[in-house]
């Protein structure tokens, strides 16, 4: 389905305004301050004004039947479900909330790994002890290994994708979870900067193992460009690109067996602003995701407040209503798509309820 043509005209005129602040930032002759913040200031309120006229746009609309779950969705897990904080309570109490839902995958964090690649098998001592409660309790979900660390992108220090020696290890890692009983394994390495090759040659390492077991390889996502090259502005201008490329979101996601786009964490002030995002992100990725990979997008269950994000306009009810708007105008027909709730010791009842309410169970909706 095409964007309404004010949806359309209004991220016109937020390129263009971006284009405006690249040339002003980058002309040589300005002389600092007056002309460069009059121009800036003139630039960004038109860039700021646009995009927030065409993300409130895109929340706006009618919700398309059929727009709810698939019984694909995901939750990531934190450590205390494989170093023994957790036992059969909370399992119970987990078991309740994924019962009946559409809940296929929890991503339970089993790392992080060490900056060589390598993961210690005392970091999961209970991992036999999960795997046996859960397949018991809840014997159609998976238990993934959730595997991550720091990258050294943007700093001195952290895993070094660029050394082979360093993916031979993650691989071995990747090996060493299976081994120990996990049905897949889930990675998260940030930050990973668009167009990294070290990267697709780590997952087409990764995925020559998962296939040979008949498991799932999975991934966590960063966010696409909101507008075609944003995340080399973001680079020029702050040192951190934050976005992925539209193309290389796609070389990750053919990749992989799954791909959860991590849409949080977005800076937007207002819950209809961030709506808005996440339906656009959600038709971004749909129309470069292979119907092959099970797409999910992500869901905020978790409340803090920083400059990069407002736990009032982060809200899972308007994760799931801009990912349901962005699956009805781009593809509400597909299978392999779902939801995934971060993270499962900061998600409250609200959060569960708004996951259920609004996205559903297999067969309701």
């Amino acid at each position: 389905m095409k964007k309404p043509r004010i949806v359309q005209a209004a991220a016109d005129r937020f390129r263009r305004a971006l284009r405006g602040v690249r040339r002003v930032w980058k002309h040589p002759r300005l002389k600092w301050p007056k002309r460069v913040t009059a121009a800036l200031a003139g630039s960004l309120a038109l860039a700021v004004l646009a995009a927030a006229v065409s993300l409130r746009l895109l929340y706006a609309g009618d919700l398309e039947p059929g727009t709810q779950t698939r019984g694909r969705d995901a939750v990531w897990l934190g450590h205390a479900w494989v170093d023994g904080r957790n036992g059969e309570r909370e399992l119970a109490a987990l078991a309740r909330r994924v019962r009946d839902s559409g809940i296929r995958d929890l991503y339970v964090h089993a790392g992080p790994l060490e900056h060589n690649g390598s993961l210690p098998a005392a970091r999961y001592p209970k991992a036999t002890w999960l795997l046996k409660a859960v397949h018991r309790e809840l014997p159609s979900v998976r238990v993934q290994a959730w595997l991550g660390d720091v990258l050294a992108t943007e700093g001195p220090t952290g895993l070094r994708l660029e050394d082979r020696g360093n993916r031979a290890r993650v691989v071995r890692s990747a090996r060493q979870v299976l081994d120990a009983g996990f049905d897949g394994v889930h990675f998260d390495l940030e930050p990973l900067h668009s167009g990294d090759r070290a990267y697709l040659a780590l997952l087409d390492a990764l995925h020559t193992l998962t296939r040979a077991r008949r498991v799932p390889l999975s991934v966590a996502a960063h966010q696409i460009d909101p507008l075609p090259g944003l995340h080399s502005a973001a680079d020029f201008l702050t040192g951190h690109p934050k976005w992925w490329s539209q193309k290389y979101f796609g070389q990750v996601a053919r990749r992989v067996d799954q791909i959860a786009v991590m849409s949080y964490d977005t800076t937007m002030p207002l819950e209809s602003l961030y709506g808005g995002y996440v339906a656009q992100q959600t038709e971004l990725a749909l129309e470069i995701t292979p119907p092959t990979t099970d797409l999910l997008m992500g869901l905020p269950g978790y409340h803090t407040n920083n400059i990069g994000r407002h736990a009032w306009a982060e809200t899972v009810t308007a994760a799931v209503r801009g990912t349901r708007l962005g699956l009805g105008r781009q593809d509400r027909h597909r299978e392999r798509f779902g939801v995934a709730l971060y993270v499962d010791f900061a998600a409250t009842e609200e959060d569960w309820r708004a996951y259920r309410k609004d996205w559903g169970a297999p067969g309701k909706g």
